[in-house]
């Protein structure tokens, strides 16, 4: 069914920032003390959860913030490229009439530098710097200053903490194949609808 109100995730969703992720780990984990991986073990690990990630790591939950903020600031040095065919996805969507909005654990200021200021113009309200396990309530926000009934609206996204927050307001939940997560994983997540490439995003609204 076409959507009113599409939101997206930007990590792994509208931005390709895994290669970034991949490269810092070890020093966030120095930095933080918690274990380190090899690229074998982050492979498979993108068929896991948040939750088990940060289990095999010994990354503890109370830590999360201070490591998602060393994350952010190691990002605003980089240059994280948009997915192919996002800046044409983006356009065609708000041209067939549909509200745009985004919901991100990255900082403000990272997601309009890699968005660019002509798609950051395109969408009708930004929820940034939330936590992983909290992106129910910004969800929840985008609804009310939207006005949009929860069962119009799609969260774009790619990990299962992007389903969690979808199902917990209500939203579907539209997992992309491209992300942090194997397609294998987001299949068990039992996603409202799996996409296996940018261009089908296109489809919501039609």
């Amino acid at each position: 069914m076409p959507y009113d109100l599409i939101i997206f995730d930007l990590d792994g969703t509208l931005a390709d920032s895994f290669a970034f992720f991949v490269r810092v780990h070890n020093r966030l984990a120095d930095r933080h003390g918690f274990r380190r991986l090899s690229p074998e073990e982050i492979e498979t690990l993108r068929g896991h959860s948040a939750r088990e990630v940060m289990r095999h790591v010994g990354l503890p939950r109370w830590k999360l913030p201070w490591v998602a903020h060393s994350f952010v600031r190691m990002m605003r040095e980089a240059d994280i490229p948009l997915f192919t065919d996002v800046d044409w996805m983006l356009q065609h969507l708000q041209r067939s009439g549909a509200t745009l909005a985004l919901v991100s654990s990255n900082a403000a200021d990272n997601c309009r530098r890699i968005l660019g200021d002509a798609h950051w113009q395109r969408l009708a309200h930004v929820e940034c710097g939330a936590s992983i396990f909290g992106k129910r309530r910004r969800i929840a926000r985008v609804l009310r200053a939207t006005g949009v009934d929860p069962s119009r609206a799609i969260y774009i996204g790619d990990q299962s903490t992007d389903a969690e927050a979808a199902r917990g307001t209500g939203v579907a939940f539209g997992a992309v194949a491209w992300g942090y997560a194997t397609r294998v994983s987001l299949e068990r997540l039992k996603p409202t609808h799996l996409f296996d490439a940018v261009e089908d995003l296109a489809g919501l609204t039609a």
